[in-house]
């Protein structure tokens, strides 16, 4: 067979080779292919990249491994109360209920694994001007003594700063404090901190 006849798709005899047709329609195939797999590559997630979308994060925590049911309750300058019982309030979202040692641990491939990590989180997704007042109240006391329990209210934009860190010691089942209240303007700027008492439990009862 002649080397140019080969190349050009015929054979010595005149008679067509299809085998250049063959190479190139595979070619083309590989290469569309190619473009189909590169189209639907998505963007790699950055790892450790979380976005919380807020504008105000509130952290209740308790010793790890503590029996007690704490609960977080928050209340904002149109009134609205976030709690257990009503989770989405206004702007205010309870993200976290954590019920003590209740469904601490869970079955993973049939060996229990435990989490005593006790924490409640509230989130402000949008400011609005005025007063808001944080209470924490031990729905179930089991730990014999004082209970302290953590609350830090951290402003997140534009940058992270920490509006109040404090510790409480709760007395019991059914022993509420206030552990802070601040005060917005309507650019977000914290204008007063302070602990005046208000009970939100009975102001709760008060409304069924």
């Amino acid at each position: 067979m002649d080397e140019n006849n080969l190349y050009s798709g015929f054979g010595d005899d005149g008679t067509f080779v299809p085998f250049t047709d063959i190479v190139l329609n595979v070619l083309l195939g590989f290469t569309f292919l190619v473009l189909i797999a590169l189209a639907l590559v998505r963007p790699e997630a950055k790892a450790g990249s979380v976005e919380v979308k807020a504008e105000v994060l509130i952290t209740v925590s308790w010793p790890d491994g503590a029996e007690d049911d704490v609960d977080v309750y928050v209340k904002d300058p149109l009134g609205n109360i976030v709690w257990y019982f009503g989770k989405e309030k206004g702007l205010l979202n309870l993200e976290r209920d954590d019920r003590g040692a209740f469904h601490d641990t869970v079955l993973v491939n049939g060996v229990r694994v435990e989490n005593p990590l006790n924490q409640e989180t509230v989130t402000l997704r949008g400011i609005v001007a005025g007063e808001y007042v944080v209470n924490i109240y031990d729905y179930s006391g089991v730990t014999t003594g004082k209970l302290p329990v953590a609350v830090r209210v951290e402003k997140l934009n534009p940058k992270v700063s920490v509006i109040f860190y404090g510790v409480h010691d709760l007395a019991g089942t059914n022993d509420e404090a206030t552990a802070v209240r601040f005060t917005l303007d309507n650019q977000g700027n914290v204008t007063d901190v302070n602990n005046r008492p208000e009970s939100l439990v009975q102001e709760i009862k008060g409304r069924k």
